[in-house]
C-alpha cells in the first residue's frame, strides 16, 4: 500500500464512517485489506484499492471499511458497567415502566455481546427488556442476529456456569437460547446519521450503551453523534460510554463518581419539553 492510497483510505474512512485510521496503523491496514482482496479477486491490495477509488460508493468500499473498523467486545465488558445497570439502574427503570419494558440500545454494539450481557441481567431479575443493537458492520450484525460463539469468546467474560445456563451447545460452538434472542432485535446503522425512523420507533430508549466507538472516531464527528444519541433517550435516562471517553460540550453531563455515566444537561431537558 502506497502513502498515497493510505491517505486516500483515511479519508474514506472519516467521512463515510468517521473512523480515525491513524498513520501507525498503516500496516494493520493492508494486513487487514489483504483478505478481502483475495476474496474479490484481487491480486493484490493496490489493485484492490484502485477499484474502490474508481467506484468509491459501491459495496466494495464497504467491505473495505468493515474490515477497518474495530468491532471488538466481549460478555459484561468492564464488569462494574453491568453491577450498577443490573443493581441499581433496571429495577428502578423497570418500576417506572409498569406498562412496557425497558428499552435499551446498543449503538456500535458490535457483535452483540453487550446487548446479550444486558438480556441475562434484566431476564434473570424477571423484568422485562427490550435491547437494540446496531453496529455498522453488516457482518457484526449477521453474527449477533445468529447469537453463536466460541466458548472462548463466552468465558472471556462468563463463568462457564452462566454459559450452559443461558446458552446451548451448536456443533463446536454454543448459541444463545431463544429466550435472550427474543429481548434483543439487531440492525445495521451509520451513527453519522440520525437514528432511522424504521428503528427509532423501538424507542424513547432508557438506557443507551455506545461504548468505545466515540474514542475511535475524528473528533470533528463526535458532538454529531452524541446529539444523534440524546435525541432518542428519555429526560431521565442514562448514556454508557467507554472508559475514558467523554461527552464534554454536549447534550451530556456526567454522572459524579461514575465514569462513562452520562444523563441529559438540564438546558437539553427543557429544550425538548
Amino acid at each position: 500500500m502506497t502513502p498515497e492510497d493510505f491517505e486516500r483510505l483515511q479519508a474514506l474512512m472519516a467521512s463515510r464512517a468517521g473512523f480515525a485510521l491513524h498513520h501507525d496503523r498503516m500496516q494493520l491496514a493492508e494486513h487487514r485489506l489483504g483478505p478481502v482482496a483475495r476474496r474479490e479477486g484481487y491480486h493484490n491490495v493496490e489493485a484492490l484499492l484502485s477499484q474502490i477509488w474508481s467506484r468509491p460508493v459501491g459495496s466494495l468500499a464497504w467491505d473495505v471499511i468493515e474490515s477497518l473498523l474495530n468491532s471488538e467486545t466481549w460478555f459484561r465488558r468492564d464488569r462494574k458497567v453491568f453491577d450498577l445497570c443490573g443493581r441499581d439502574l433496571m429495577p428502578v427503570l423497570a418500576k417506572a415502566r409498569r406498562d412496557r419494558p425497558v428499552r435499551i440500545w446498543c449503538a456500535g454494539g458490535g457483535t452483540g455481546q453487550e446487548a446479550y450481557s444486558l438480556a441475562m441481567l434484566a431476564l434473570s431479575q424477571g423484568l422485562r427488556i427490550d435491547v437494540l443493537n446496531t453496529d455498522l458492520s453488516a457482518r457484526a450484525v449477521a453474527k449477533a442476529q445468529q447469537g453463536v460463539y466460541t466458548g472462548f469468546e463466552i468465558q472471556r467474560g462468563l463463568p462457564a456456569r452462566t454459559m450452559l445456563d443461558w446458552f446451548t451447545p451448536l456443533d463446536d460452538q454454543w448459541q444463545a437460547k431463544d429466550e435472550l434472542r427474543r429481548c434483543v432485535r439487531f440492525a445495521r446503522a451509520n451513527l453519522l446519521d440520525p437514528l432511522p425512523d424504521a428503528l427509532a420507533k423501538d424507542g424513547p430508549f432508557d438506557l443507551i450503551f455506545c461504548r468505545y466507538v466515540l474514542g475511535d472516531m475524528v473528533p470533528d464527528y463526535r458532538a454529531g453523534v452524541l446529539e444523534h444519541l440524546a435525541k432518542p433517550l428519555t429526560d431521565d435516562g442514562c448514556l454508557f460510554l467507554g472508559q475514558g471517553e467523554t461527552a464534554e460540550d454536549s447534550a451530556f453531563r456526567a454522572v459524579a463518581g461514575q465514569k462513562g455515566l452520562y444523563v441529559k444537561a438540564p438546558d437539553r431537558k427543557r429544550h425538548a419539553a
